[in-house]
């Protein structure tokens, strides 16, 4: 990330949103109105902006008091909180605010475990950065044109709105420093292309600017912290390592079973590209192993029924040893999504139809 290089220029070059603005229509629009009247949302996990929200996003009045203002450089804008859920339908609210004060976007899911080390720093420098931008979270599996419209291969993917254009930043959970420089580059850039709002928290529950940031948890156990600062480093085979002691030492511990599973999949997919993993199962169709990369692939960027179906479709093709093959790395990818996930209880349930 050390070369990363952020600039407005880049914004050119972006792909345009617009087209999620134009798909709601005044009808829509009028509803959206309305609901900024209603209560403020909540700081962290918030819906999208109302009240006062509402109102900026919309081209409201800023705080300086001047009607219009709000797209003024420097303005000040009152909304609910810092982070907010966003949707393929609320989405053009934060297009609009994006005018006045740069939107970060975390592309995530539920099951996505480099998804849950990276959400508690994007929530902490959101507070850190007092209101000079907001923070709003996407989950893939209920958003696929937000999902399609950032283009997002693998998550989290992390990108940034300004003045309605996005910017890809990063893909992967990556150390808290190079994610806080990330976000200075983005804010220089906002700044060049005249955004350069800010936001006061109006409405938030006692604790300031506090309140913005995630509630603290409780520690983890110590072989999955040894694992997470593993998987940190990029080091994915002591994360398995630790992992596995975890399981050895406790075979119910269903964290463990769910984390390993992740990161084996980090630790198959790490070097590959896309186009090395798709071009070479277009060419050895019959390649068992090639054809495994790709279900990793489409798993790993939110393409859970299309993984599991690859994978199922195979099945019956192959010897034993390959059946046994597919098998194993079924149930690894039903532990990364999780087992109560409904698509995981029609895929366990196609394979067992399968197996006997």
């Amino acid at each position: 990330m050390a070369n990363l290089d952020v600039n407005p220029a880049a914004l050119r070059g972006a792909v345009d949103l617009s087209g999620l603005v134009n798909r709601a229509n005044a009808q829509a629009a009028a509803q959206a109105t309305g609901a900024t009247n209603g209560a403020g949302a909540a700081t962290t996990g918030a819906g999208a902006p109302t009240g006062a929200a509402g109102q900026a996003a919309s081209g409201g009045t800023a705080v300086a008091g001047q009607p219009g203002a709000a797209g003024a450089a420097g303005a000040v804008i009152e909304l609910p909180g810092l982070v907010f859920d966003g949707t393929d339908e609320n989405f053009t609210q934060f297009l609009d605010l994006s005018a006045q004060v740069p939107v970060i976007v975390d592309l995530w899911a539920e099951w996505c475990q480099p998804c849950k080390q990276l959400s508690p720093i994007l929530d902490k420098l959101v507070a850190e950065f007092g209101g000079r931008f907001v923070l709003v979270k996407v989950d893939v599996d209920q958003n696929p044109q937000l999902t399609q419209a950032f283009q997002a291969q693998s998550i989290p993917t992390v990108a940034a709105v300004i003045g309605g254009r996005p910017l890809q930043l990063f893909q992967g959970a990556i150390p808290e420093p190079q994610v806080r420089q990330v976000f200075e580059q983005v804010l220089e850039a906002a700044a060049q292309s005249g955004v350069s709002g800010s936001v006061t928290v109006v409405g938030a529950a006692e604790g300031g600017a506090d309140a913005a940031a995630a509630p603290e948890e409780p520690p983890l156990p110590p072989l999955h912290q040894e694992a997470y600062d593993a998987i940190d480093q990029g080091d994915y085979p002591a994360a398995i390592r630790a992992y596995e002691k975890a399981i050895a030492q406790n075979p119910t511990d269903k964290m463990a079973h769910a984390g390993l599973a992740q990161v084996s999949l980090l630790h198959r997919l790490n070097g590959k590209t896309l186009d090395e993993i798709r071009s070479a199962a277009a060419q050895n169709p019959d390649d068992l192993g090639a054809q495994l990369d790709v279900a990793d692939l489409d798993l790993s960027g939110g393409h859970v029924e299309d993984a599991f179906d690859r994978l199922l479709t195979l099945f019956p093709e192959q010897d034993a040893d390959g059946k046994n093959t597919v098998r194993a790395r079924l149930l690894q990818l039903f532990e990364v999504v999780g087992l109560d996930d409904p698509r995981v209880a029609i895929a366990r349930g196609r394979l067992t139809n399968l197996l006997f």
